[in-house]
Parts: structure tokens; C-alpha cells; sequence
């Protein structure tokens, strides 16, 4: 990976992986059209339940926005927020940001939550329903338009088309975490595409399914941080990416999902170790690396 300053351009295609401890805050810039996935863990946390007094990066992140996506009027202007599921580390900082002043968003999108699907270890010792009540009402206060409805044609930001998988609820009839709905979403331009795949796991199936919608990839983020569950080997094999990245610290990826990698000649990148990590999307279909971002 070759480190090198940030450089703010107009004509630019890149991700933003942002170094968030093991949490998700994925920043899409195409052409100056910006857009969020995930927003990383926040600080608070129910006072009942302090087993989730955990480090938050809601202010790292809304500091990242400010310096690498401001708009000619020196604002943050997102086409779009995505919150793949209601986990705090995924959804926790999106109301510090739809909060600002110097934050527009223009749209959300994200699942109703549904704790009677939830199994009852999430529902007692987790903050699922507290951090998307946050997002929603910090969303309806900017009057922000929310939407669950993820269109099968996709959208695009500037040269980039997104493409969402996994967006129907498990329906297996038992009780589920919330990785099982996270959203999948597929990035493209040209013939060089990146799978960001939320917390994705296998254990319903899922990644399978998805595999057979998605085919090949060049560049996949690792499900739930490079956990047990995720990042099967039938996955890794359908999907056949050229590089991976991992929201976390290279260390605490398992070793079956670093096996699973390296048997297909992947390489594996992690954020933590990087400070974040920039894909940039050149226009030969190739993707380069940077990572002395800030």
C-alpha cells in the first residue's frame, strides 16, 4: 500500500474505509457526489446496560467528513446515508452527524427494525433498538426522507452504480441476530467492482445466496470485521476477489477467514493497522491503495 497525503479532486472515484476500531464507517465519493454506509460505534450507551460503555468514533467521523467531504460552500453534503443494520457499532454515530449544522443529508436508507425477529440475547444485552430509534429521530428532525425500500435497478453516485443484496428480512421462522439483515451493497465503475457487505454471515446462508447474485469482484470488505461466520470459504471462492479489507485490526481478523484469503491468493488489508484505508477506482479498471489519509 503506498501512503501518500489525501488530495481533495472533483474527479475522483474512491471508498473511504475509516479507522474505527472494529466497527463499519464506509465513505462513497464519486465525481463530488458523496454518500455514508455505517457510521461506526458512538459513545452512548442505556444506562442499563453498561456491558456497552464502549470507545466511540462519532466525532472522528464527523471530523473525517468535514476535512474530505466538504462542498464548494465548504459544507458536508451527502446524497445519502446507509445504515446496513441496527447494531451500535454500525449505526452509533449517525445521529452526531445527521445532528450538525454543517451536515446535509438528502436521503436515508435503512431497514425497519424488528425486534420480534431478534433473538433474545440482542434484544436483553444490546443496543439495536436505541441506536436506530436515534438515527430515525435525528432523521425526521433534519426531515430527512427515510426509506426501506431498496430498488432491484440500484442507483448511481457520480460514476459509481450501487446494486443492494440482502435487503429482504430472514425469514427462516426463528429468531435471528440483526447481522442476518444486513445490507449488501455492490459498487461499481467500469468493469472493477467492490462488495461492502456489512455484517453479512453465513449462518442462514446468506453469503451463498449472495454470492450467486454478485459473482465476481475485485475488492470485498470483509462481513462482521473478519469474524467467525463470515468470510466462508465457498464464498470467498464464488466471489474470487483480487484484495480484501477488513474493518479492524489485522490481528483480531479469525484464522479460518485469513486461511480462507490466502488459499485463494487474496491479500488482506485491515483498517486499524492503516488508519484507514482509500480505494481509489482508476479509469484503467484498476483500484490503488493509499492510506496516510488524514
Amino acid at each position: 500500500m503506498r501512503p501518500e497525503p489525501f488530495t481533495a479532486s472533483p474527479y475522483v472515484d474512491r471508498i473511504h474505509f475509516l479507522s474505527t476500531g472494529h466497527s463499519d464507517a464506509i465513505l462513497l465519493e464519486s465525481q463530488s457526489h458523496f454518500a455514508m454506509i455505517d457510521a461506526a460505534e458512538d459513545s452512548d450507551y442505556p444506562p442499563d446496560k453498561p456491558n456497552l460503555n464502549l470507545r466511540g468514533y462519532e466525532q472522528e467521523v464527523l471530523a473525517y467528513l468535514k476535512s474530505h467531504a466538504r462542498s464548494g460552500q465548504g459544507k458536508v453534503v451527502l446524497d445519502f446515508v446507509l445504515g446496513t443494520h441496527a447494531h451500535s457499532d454500525h449505526l452509533g454515530g449517525f445521529d452526531t452527524i445527521i445532528n450538525d449544522n454543517d451536515v446535509t443529508v438528502k436521503k436515508a436508507f435503512l431497514h425497519k427494525y424488528r425486534p420480534e425477529t431478534i433473538n433474545r440475547y440482542e434484544r436483553t444485552r444490546w443496543d439495536n433498538q436505541e441506536v436506530y430509534d436515534q438515527m430515525v429521530s435525528a432523521l425526521r428532525a433534519k426531515g430527512v426522507p427515510i426509506t426501506d425500500q431498496f430498488p432491484e435497478e440500484g442507483i448511481t453516485l457520480g460514476r459509481f452504480k450501487l446494486d443492494f443484496f440482502n435487503t429482504e428480512y430472514d425469514t427462516s421462522g426463528k429468531l435471528v441476530g440483526d447481522n442476518d439483515n444486513s445490507i449488501v451493497t455492490r459498487v461499481t465503475k467500469g468493469t472493477c467492482t467492490a462488495l461492502l457487505t456489512g455484517d453479512l454471515d453465513n449462518l442462514s446462508g446468506d453469503e451463498m445466496r449472495v454470492a450467486r447474485q454478485v459473482g465476481h469482484i475485485d475488492l470485498l470488505k470483509l462481513g462482521h470485521h473478519g469474524y467467525i461466520g463470515s468470510t466462508t470459504f465457498g464464498f470467498v471462492r464464488a466471489l474470487r476477489p483480487r484484495y480484501a479489507i477488513a474493518t479492524n485490526r489485522r490481528a483480531a481478523v479469525y484464522p479460518h477467514v485469513k486461511f480462507n484469503l490466502a488459499f485463494h491468493r487474496c491479500p488482506l488489508q485491515a483498517t486499524v493497522d492503516n488508519g484507514g484505508i482509500i480505494a481509489t477506482f482508476t479509469d484503467s479498471g484498476d483500484i490503488l491503495f493509499t492510506n496516510h489519509i488524514m
